[in-house]
């Protein structure tokens, strides 16, 4: 099994800024996308980005500019800083991984537990 685990959400004020970063465990021969997804109350989970092994990075419409993924493949990391947050970018943020996983002859898709970023107007 693999494990995502996700830590630096929190409340911030518009304007500010939050790093979200996500470490990738378990039975891992390699990861091909990384990304986080956000899901706000009443709405459907959305991509917020995501960047492969390779470093080609895809990015929402309204985050570009604002947001930067990156990630670590040595370590199986992946993390996002966010900058100039704004109230519409609050939401539960989850950490995704398409893994080949050793244990699964295809792909699998893994997500973490999600962390709560607030921002307060």
């Amino acid at each position: 099994q693999v494990q995502l685990v996700e830590s630096g959400g929190g409340l911030v004020q518009a304007g500010g800024s939050l790093r979200l970063s996500c470490a990738a465990s378990g039975s891992i021969v390699s990861i091909n996308a990384m990304g986080w997804y956000r899901q706000a109350p009443g709405k459907q989970r959305e991509l917020v980005a995501a960047i492969t092994s390779g470093g080609y990075t895809n990015y929402a419409d309204s985050v570009k500019e604002r947001f930067t993924v990156a990630r670590d493949n040595a370590d199986n990391t992946v993390c996002q800083q966010m900058n100039s947050l704004q109230p519409e970018d609050a939401a539960v943020y989850y950490c995704n991984a398409t893994v080949h996983d050793r244990w699964y002859s295809t792909r699998r898709t893994y997500w973490g537990q999600g962390t709560q970023v607030t921002v307060s107007t």
